[in-house]
Order: structure tokens, then C-alpha cells, then sequence
């Protein structure tokens, strides 16, 4: 029945703010007091609060927004400090990195320090929260699955700012801080190296890319859709025979020929996920510093054609003795 096709929650339901699984004493406690917002409970749990930021999380915040004070400023100065001019050009305003023949040297902020110093910033803000991540799940007993998905994202992240710009000898060969100009940079880097697109790590990213979209839209559409007989409540159904799950379960089975269980869907999409930034990442690295040319690479490995001979071999003038 139509009332049942659900894409947001539909039926939410109240009950007395929950504080949390109990922690051990420490130096932060929890804070805030809870309350409900029906439109966030609209797309999940309706009660916001209490929070818990920590040591590691304020000093993320902290570093953070120093990160985006100095982009957002130097961006702002760039237009003369002129407000409507900020906001009409932001998408196009950028805090470039030192120039290429600096090379790894320290120069002065005018001439890419802002950049570093925005850099470090905002390293520090996500390696903090990161290890904030971490220890919060050590704290209630949980796995720590949701870190290392999260540090392989930071490692694409170091390896464009900070890795692969230290091996080639300039912070110059960094990303800008932009929106445009940040896509300015890489279809740049795309054609200086041969077109990455022949990148065979390049690929896989893609790949794991596409794919993870695929499995998390697979698996969020195989729940929604037995949502009707409790599905989202996987862990009980998981031990309750001839409901949701298994009616779920026995839909793949029928459809893609094996059954996905619910611990395994999960690891599947982790997986593929988690590959995308790290074959990317791989990628990055060996470009320019082992590869120089990605379309040759392809060719010599017999992965990409030789271009056709359309016109005729050009003749080198020297050699045809003119002015003899």
C-alpha cells in the first residue's frame, strides 16, 4: 500500500529523554540538557542533546575554526573587503599555496604562510577529532570501525596536502583552499599527468565509489521496505523467525542469487567505502613521483590504444638542409 513506500519516519515515539549508557567518571561529563525536535525526528531520532564534547573534541573545534577564520579572511581581503563582492565571488575565491619554487621552505604569509598555517589548523582539528571518535567508542565498548573509516579519509586528505606535495619537494604541488579552485586543481593535475583517468588505482576508487553508493542504497531501500514489519529494528528481528529480516534476507536471495545477512551487508559497504579514499590516495601518490604520464603508462601496459596516425610523419626542417 502506498502509505507504507516510506522514505522519511513516519510514526515518532516519545518517551522520557534517555541520558545515555552509563561511562565511568572522568573529566567531562555530559552536557546539556535533552529536548525534542520534530523535524529531525522526521529523518531520525527527535532527541537532541545531552552532548559530549571532551578535551579532544573542544580543542578540534577550536583548531577548526582558527582553520576557517584564516581561509575565510584571507578569501574576504582578496575582494577588498568588500561583503557583496565576498559572497558573489566565494565559490571562485581561493587562499593559494606557496608558489612551486618555494619548495618546502617556511615563506611569509603573503606568499603562502597563510596556507600553511590554515593547513596545520585544520589537520590538527581532524586528526583531534578523530582521535575524539576513538576514544568515545572505547569509552562505551564498541568497536572501533567508525575511526579507521574515518582516518581512511583523512589519509587522502594528508596525502593531497601535506604527503605527496613533501615527497615531490614543494608545498607548491598542494590543493588550494576553494570550491572552484579546488576543481580548477585537479583537472589540472589530470592533464599534467596524462589524464588520471587511466590511473588504474584511479579506477578502482571509482569503483569502490560507485559501488558503496550502490550497496548503502541496496541496503537502506532493502529495510525501508519491510520497515512495515519492524525492519529497522534489525537487532530483534535478527532472533525473530518469518518476520522482516528474513523476508529480507530471502528477497536477495531471490534477486541476487545469495543472501546478504545483516552483519555482512554492513561489512560489504564498510569495505568498499573505506577502499575509495585509500585506492584514491594510492593513486595520488604515485603520481608524478613514479608515474609521470598516465596515458603512456596505459599504452606501454597495453591498458589504453596508441593514438591513430591521421596525418602524415612530420619532417624536422633542420633536416631537410634549408639555407644550404
Amino acid at each position: 500500500m502506498a502509505e507504507y513506500q516510506n522514505i522519511f519516519t513516519r510514526v515518532q515515539i516519545r518517551a522520557p529523554a534517555y541520558a545515555g549508557t552509563p561511562l565511568p567518571p572522568g573529566v567531562w561529563g555530559r552536557q546539556g540538557t535533552p529536548f525534542f525536535s520534530y523535524w529531525l525526528g522526521r529523518f531520525g531520532d527527535a532527541q537532541i542533546g545531552p552532548f559530549y564534547l571532551g578535551t579532544t573534541g573542544l580543542l578540534s573545534l577550536l583548531c577548526g575554526f582558527i582553520a576557517f577564520e584564516i581561509i575565510g579572511l584571507n578569501m574576504f581581503a582578496s575582494v577588498h573587503w568588500n561583503p557583496l563582492q565576498f559572497i558573489r565571488q566565494l565559490p571562485w575565491l581561493a587562499l593559494e599555496p606557496p608558489a612551486p619554487a618555494n619548495g618546502l621552505h617556511i615563506p611569509r604569509l603573503q606568499d603562502g604562510g597563510w596556507w600553511l598555517m590554515a593547513g596545520f589548523f585544520l589537520t590538527s582539528s581532524v586528526l583531534l577529532w578523530w582521535l575524539r571518535m576513538y576514544r568515545r567508542a572505547r569509552a562505551l565498548g564498541l568497536g572501533t570501525h567508525v575511526s579507521w573509516a574515518f582516518l581512511a579519509a583523512i589519509f587522502l586528505m594528508l596525502t593531497l596536502g601535506i604527503i605527496r606535495p613533501v615527497l615531490m619537494g614543494s608545498f607548491g604541488e598542494a590543493v588550494p583552499f576553494g570550491i572552484f579552485p579546488h576543481l580548477d586543481w585537479t583537472a589540472a593535475f589530470s592533464i599534467r599527468y596524462g589524464n588520471l583517468y587511466y590511473c588504474p588505482f584511479h579506477c578502482l576508487s571509482i569503483a569502490f565509489l560507485y559501488g558503496s553508493a550502490l550497496l548503502f542504497a541496496m541496503h537502506g531501500g532493502t529495510i525501508l521496505s519491510v520497515s512495515r514489519m519492524g525492519g529497522d529494528r534489525e537487532l530483534e528481528q535478527i532472533v525473530d523467525p518469518g518476520t522482516a529480516v528474513e523476508r529480507a534476507a530471502l528477497f536477495w536471495r531471490w534477486t541476487m542469487g545469495f543472501n546478504a545477512t545483516t552483519e555482512s551487508i554492513h561489512r560489504w559497504a564498510w569495505w568498499f567505502a573505506v577502499l575509495c579514499p585509500l585506492t584514491g590516495a594510492i593513486g595520488i601518490l604515485l603520481t608524478g613521483t613514479v608515474v609521470d604520464n598516465w596515458y603512456l603508462w596505459a599504452v606501454k601496459h597495453h591498458v589504453a590504444p596508441m593514438y591513430p596516425h591521421v596525418f602524415a610523419p612530420v619532417l624536422d626542417p633542420a633536416s631537410l638542409g634549408a639555407g644550404k
